[in-house]
């Protein structure tokens, strides 16, 4: 037995990532142009969801597959 599966949701899981991982660019450069501070406090929170739901997402999927 594999100690470390790939489960069906991992895809779902590194899709949230990148996703989350683009808004942190994107808020990157919204600091760096400068941007209003409302608009990068809008891409805080969706990377703030889009990195919860991928955790809530994996530990689903663990309890569900692992345990």
């Amino acid at each position: 037995m594999n100690a470390n599966p790939i489960h069906q949701s991992h895809p779902e899981i590194v899709r949230r990532l990148r996703r989350a991982k683009g808004h942190l660019r994107s808020m990157i450069d919204m600091i760096e142009t400068p941007r209003p501070c409302l608009e990068v406090a809008q891409q805080l929170h969706a990377v703030k969801r889009a990195i919860a739901q991928a955790k809530k997402t994996l530990i689903h999927d663990h309890i569900e597959n692992s345990l």
